[in-house]
């Protein structure tokens, strides 16, 4: 007869491998998705365009130059300069840093408080069901953007140092995210609690916590990531339009809202677009090559999408 220790090692060997299988096959299938993959090139050139190009560019460290103002892209400046003399690349690089760190931040709150929340609400029913819902719904009822622009006023009011800001941008942006999420993983617990494996749990007798960590919240892992990876879209969008208006990241910090806010006046909008218009097309871009990605993720992760 086979030792049980064993058996409990194949079982957890096998597990592993079923795991690994199953992302493998995710792979292969994103692979065939050749949108997807075009959003996700644009992702990494952006990312190193904005983490990595800075480190080359000789006017990343570089402050105001008054012989230089407003100057038209050329050999020097390859998008021209600010009203302040400023290298427009250097700080497109630099703005993208602040922009794509909002959007990751804000999506890690968001899917930290929305999975747990709905993990809660989901296993346990009742009250904490009761509580964590009617908390979602009426954030859900309220517009989001202009919720996020009252906040932002406050903060202004408040006199909140720049440098603070984004930190704050972030946590309002996943305050309002995480509404969605949360009833999304709800819906996943409530159908993966009546499946076998969990009533093997039971019987058991595997604590909750056992249960809920080890069991049920990698199994929301596929979700997660489709939800998440959209949301970074969202928050870069929502960051970009309370950057413009200024209730966001505010200037010397540079964030590809305020570069276009910059451009307010009709002069720079009809005779100076080089201001304009390379942050709004690097927020067009990833914005679109995100939500790209997030598609292909989940024609990948969802076997019923690839059976239809």
């Amino acid at each position: 007869m086979e030792n049980p220790s064993v058996m409990t090692v194949n079982t957890k060997v096998k597990s592993r491998n079923q795991k690994s299988s199953l992302w493998r096959q995710v792979f292969r299938r994103l692979l065939k998705k050749k949108i997807a993959l075009s959003g996700l090139s644009f992702l990494i050139f952006i990312f190193l365009f904005s983490f990595i190009g800075p480190l080359f560019s000789p006017y990343a460290i570089s402050g105001v130059d008054p012989a230089n103002i407003n100057q038209p892209p050329s050999a020097a400046h390859w998008l021209g300069t600010d009203k302040l003399g400023r290298d427009v690349l250097a700080r497109l690089m630099l703005a993208g840093r602040i922009s794509l760190t909002v959007g990751l931040g804000a999506m890690a709150m968001s899917l930290t408080i929305g999975a747990l929340l709905g993990v809660l609400a989901g296993y346990y029913k009742g009250i904490v069901d009761q509580i964590v819902m009617r908390t979602a719904d009426i954030l859900m009822t309220l517009p989001g953007l202009p919720l996020l622009f009252i906040m932002a006023a406050v903060m202004s009011e408040w006199k909140v140092p720049a440098e603070q800001r984004l930190y704050i941008v972030m946590l309002m942006l996943s305050l309002v995210g995480w509404p969605g999420l949360a009833r999304l993983v709800r819906s996943q617990i409530l159908s993966l609690r009546e499946r076998e494996f969990i009533q093997a749990t039971d019987a058991l007798g595997i604590r909750d916590r056992r249960k809920l960590l080890n069991h049920l919240l990698p199994n929301t892992v596929p979700l997660l990531i489709v939800a998440g990876t959209l949301s970074v879209g969202s928050a870069i969008l929502s960051e970009s339009v309370l950057s413009f208006f200024g209730l966001g990241v505010v200037p010397p910090t540079a964030s590809w809202g305020n570069m276009i806010n910059a451009a307010n006046s009709l002069v720079d909008f009809q005779k100076r677009p080089w201001l304009w218009i390379p942050p709004g097309v690097a927020i067009f871009l990833t914005v679109i090559s995100i939500n790209l990605l997030g598609d292909g993720l989940r024609d990948a992760i969802d076997p019923n999408m690839k059976r239809r």
